[in-house]
């Protein structure tokens, strides 16, 4: 079966079509378009979607062109419903409920951060993984337990994206400005001490985002770069260490836009190396927003008979991912 994916939740506008034959899936194409704000500035919900709209049909035309198939072979449609920015987010719903409509095609609503965790276990090949969630909408430590995905440890008050973003822009970057901000933390190995704030398994980044700020001023901007790169990765490592001797899994995925930054990466395998556990992340291709997390997605989903009426089809910016039952998995 083939399904096309229709990813918008907040700066990137996608299309992805995946085919599942005798149980195995195939990416065949992934095309995003990325809203870029100007310098200094965050996304603009407004002006986001205005884009998407404006890209929504080259995308998809593009999609079913490297895909090499057309709308009448797909078999369902998959849209990301939630959690992301209201606006966005009802682009991708609109293009999703007129392409089913006109097309008689099902269609399948999907949590976009599940679709982060489902696609990271399909390129890896996770079987039974503790998962770190890491984006610009998400920092959670998960387990699935009893049809569920359960939080082991989250952010109290911003993400590690957010944290990396507000920072960058601060200084002048674009959004998103985490591989400026890890380009430039790779010129120094000056450490400046920072606000470091694990509660139990959970982080707190708005006190360093707030000291950060405060040393660009005093401080080269490289050294501010590092010494934040390494405060907020090493929370998260402490506290992901901390959730796989809890969980005793021998597997440690990590999933989102931050899952491609190396020096987390480094950190992170390291701990799974005295944790004698798995260390698995996806392509870096794969690591942020895009169309093949809910094409993918919407293939179980849809297998498992989950699927929306068109006139019902929802968005929900605020929808966690610990409240969808996850049925198509034993």
């Amino acid at each position: 079966m083939y399904c096309l994916g229709i990813e918008s939740t907040a700066h990137t506008f996608a299309c992805s079509v995946v085919e599942l034959t005798n149980g195995r899936g195939k990416i065949l194409s992934d095309i995003r378009s990325i809203y870029k704000p100007p310098e200094g500035a965050g996304i603009h919900p407004r002006e986001a979607s205005r884009h998407h709209a404006e890209q929504s049909s080259a995308v998809l035309s593009d999609t079913l062109i490297a895909a090499k198939i057309n709308l009448g072979d797909i078999d369902a449609i998959a849209y990301s419903a939630g959690p992301g920015l209201g606006p966005c987010l009802r682009i991708g719903a609109v293009v999703g409920r007129c392409l089913a409509a006109y097309h008689k095609k099902p269609l399948v609503s999907v949590n976009h951060a599940i679709g982060h965790l489902e696609l990271g276990m399909f390129l890896t090949g996770a079987k039974d993984p503790l998962v770190l969630l890491v984006s610009g909408g998400h920092s959670m430590i998960l387990a699935l337990s009893n049809g569920k995905w359960r939080v082991f440890g989250e952010t109290l008050d911003i993400t590690i994206g957010q944290l990396l973003d507000q920072f960058g822009r601060a200084v002048g970057f674009a959004s998103p400005c985490g591989a400026r901000i890890e380009e430039l933390s790779m010129q120094s190995n000056n450490y400046l001490h920072l606000p470091y704030t694990v509660k139990g398994n959970d982080v707190s980044y708005s006190g360093l985002l707030t000291a950060a700020k405060r040393f660009v001023s005093s401080n080269k901007l490289q050294d501010v770069c590092f010494s934040l790169q390494e405060t907020a990765f090493a929370m998260v490592a402490e506290v992901v260490e901390r959730a796989l001797a809890l969980c005793n899994k021998k597997e440690l995925l990590i999933v989102g836009g931050v899952a491609a930054n190396k020096r987390l990466a480094n950190m992170l395998n390291n701990v799974c190396k005295r944790q004698k556990t798995k260390f698995l992340v996806p392509p870096i291709n794969y690591a942020g927003d895009c169309g093949a997390q809910i094409a993918w997605t919407g293939i179980l989903q849809f297998r498992a008979g989950i699927k929306s009426n068109i006139e019902e089809a929802f968005v929900r910016p605020s929808w966690r991912l610990d409240t969808v039952d996850i049925t198509w998995k034993n």
